[in-house]
């Protein structure tokens, strides 16, 4: 799994936690529904950093409490 793939997963997660769909996260947290899908799409994974942010401010949860698990720890150095 790459980066995009991670941050992808996380957000399922946490909706999956709070029972909410993609779009409740993305009505909740100021971003349009198609912003919230593109993240989501496997072929287009379009994430910016100021869209996670939004989503973690959404879900009342820090940007340190979004990264902090094993997952992103796991993630394979970029540059070798």
């Amino acid at each position: 799994m790459n980066v995009k793939d991670i941050v992808a997963k996380r957000f399922k997660e946490l909706c999956k936690e709070r029972n909410i769909k993609i779009n409740e996260l993305a009505n909740i947290s100021g971003v349009t529904p198609s912003t919230a899908y593109s993240m989501m799409d496997a072929k287009r994974r379009d994430i910016s950093i100021i869209t996670i942010k939004k989503f973690c401010d959404g879900l009342d949860i820090t940007l340190g409490e979004f990264f902090s698990t094993p997952d992103f720890d796991n993630l394979e150095q970029e540059i070798k």
